[in-house]
């Protein structure tokens, strides 16, 4: 057996047990969008789970498997304890599901919308429910101030 030939075989053995994905310990609390995401990705993940299982011999690409059955149990995990949350209308108080409007110490003002966690990115304007954001601007109405980050947040409007 040459030297190459057992390298490659332990790299996809290594590939082959690919550790889950990480569940959360906290609640998890979704929107409906959130939930539609998890149905989602719960639909891929089976997708990809029976074309690894159709799609040729197994023992040669145990990768494919691997990360299928890795990220079905992860989506069926996560489907299976979701707790939809419907987002209440007109609530004078920030909630999860709702947007808030928040103005920092430096002027700037930026709007998140509080969300599960599997939905969250900042980059596109939402936020977890358990990030130190979310937990410092949760139960607050306009004009509250919270602390983010060492630094003083003014909430100024709220939408759902």
């Amino acid at each position: 057996m040459s030297v190459a030939f057992t390298k490659e075989e332990d790299a996809e053995s290594q590939a082959a047990n690919l550790p889950d994905r990480p569940i959360s310990p906290h609640a998890n609390l979704v929107t409906v969008e959130g939930l539609a995401q998890l149905e989602a990705g719960q639909a891929v993940a089976q997708a990809a789970y029976a074309a690894a299982r159709t799609g040729g011999d197994i023992n040669t690409d145990r990768t494919a498997m691997a990360r299928a059955t890795r990220d079905l149990r992860y989506f069926s995990a996560r489907r299976g304890n979701a707790q939809l949350v419907e987002t209440p209308q007109g609530t004078d108080k920030v909630v999860f599901g709702g947007s808030v409007t928040l103005e920092r110490e430096d002027g700037r003002t930026q709007t998140y919308r509080i969300v599960g966690e599997d939905e969250a990115d900042p980059a596109q304007g939402t936020v977890s429910h358990v990030s130190p954001l979310a937990r410092a601007l949760l139960g607050k109405a306009v004009g509250d101030v919270a602390m983010v980050n060492g630094a003083e947040v003014e909430i100024m409007t709220l939408g759902s």
